[in-house]
């Protein structure tokens, strides 16, 4: 192979890896909204124990909440890292196929559809965390006396 050969992969390689840097953001954000969920059951189970009754049912409500919603981040998180693994693959696979003259055409086409769909997962995963966080910042409005 020579260079001149090297230079047309090296440009077919930088989608997947466009794919990579992206998702890598993606992982950046769902990780963040995971901690700060965590951070948040751990703050509202604080207020729970010398919480009245009345409110208690109010806490565990956003509780229940928060837990469903880092089990949706958590499957988020999982599906965009194999997003960035297929692509990772997909690279490699665009790498050895050149060096060694392998046509698989539909190893690369697998890989790269495996890795957008489990990125269209991780993103709806993280719409429908979206959706919950609005649905306890309702109960806190709610609540709370503040405006609906």
């Amino acid at each position: 192979m020579t260079v001149n050969d090297l230079i047309p992969l090296l440009e077919t390689s930088i989608g997947p890896v466009i794919l990579i840097s992206a998702v890598g953001l993606l992982l950046l954000t769902t990780n963040n909204r995971l901690a700060h969920t965590i951070d948040r059951v751990r703050s509202l189970s604080k207020d729970a124990e010398s919480a009245p009754m009345p409110h208690k049912a109010r806490i565990k409500a956003q509780i229940d909440i928060l837990w469903r919603r880092t089990r949706l981040i958590r499957h988020s998180i999982e599906l965009a890292s194999m997003s960035a693994l297929f692509a990772a693959l997909l690279v490699i696979d665009l790498f050895v196929t050149a060096l060694i003259g392998l046509q698989d055409a539909w190893l690369i086409a697998s890989l790269f559809i495996a890795s957008l769909i489990f990125l269209i997962g991780s993103l709806l995963l993280l719409i429908l965390d979206v959706k919950k966080s609005l649905l306890a910042l309702k109960l806190e409005l709610d609540d709370g006396g503040g405006t609906s």
